[in-house]
């Protein structure tokens, strides 16, 4: 397992390049997003989403959210009304995941049993550039029903399994995951506050 020490406001393109290049084969990284720290995975790689059930010990019916780099990249994943995309460039990139319904290019092992998608732009330099080649897994980097810790020495050593790669930025100020609102209703709803 290797540990990167990244500077979040500056990170080392290099070592940043080398994390795309381990998610693009089928890795599975713990990164930092700007709520908690996060298990990362090219969601069109089957084994390595499996791998973060896994870790997570989540149920496999479960479905995970997505993290793309910008707007322009949601096109990917859903179609957005007007309506939809004026709301979301108000919040996003932010600490918000709004569950949009998806295009069938998203693998139903990311989204087993639903038309939907949880989707995230977080309001980290890091976990944009992660995305910028293709949509990642985003999921808070803990065991289902444990405590979400901001350390990533203590979140390993909860998860108990190695990851390919550790991007550290040290403790994180936060440890509340992001706001869930659904926009596949007539109007917005809060899952998660």
């Amino acid at each position: 397992m290797k540990v990167f020490k990244l500077n979040p406001n500056n990170p080392d393109m290099d070592l940043i390049n080398e994390a795309i290049n381990i998610l693009s084969v089928g890795g599975v990284i713990l990164y930092p997003t700007d709520t908690v720290y996060g298990l990362g995975a090219n969601i069109f790689d089957k084994c390595a989403v499996k791998r973060i059930y896994n870790i997570k010990k989540r149920a496999h019916n479960k479905p995970m959210s997505i993290s793309v780099s910008n707007i322009k990249d949601i096109s990917i994943i859903s179609n957005l009304s007007q309506k939809q995309e004026d709301l979301i460039k108000n919040y996003l990139p932010g600490p918000y995941t709004f569950i949009l319904n998806k295009k069938p290019i998203v693998p139903n092992f990311v989204t087993p049993n639903t038309y939907t998608v949880g989707l995230r732009i977080p309001d980290s330099k890091i976990a944009r550039m992660l995305s910028c080649n293709f949509p990642i897994i985003t999921t808070s980097a803990n065991v289902s029903n444990l405590k979400t810790l901001n350390n990533p020495k203590d979140i390993l050593k909860q998860l108990n399994v190695d990851v390919d790669l550790v991007l550290d930025v040290g403790i994180l100020n936060n440890s509340k995951p992001s706001k869930i609102i659904d926009l596949t209703k007539i109007n917005p709803v809060i899952i998660r506050d």
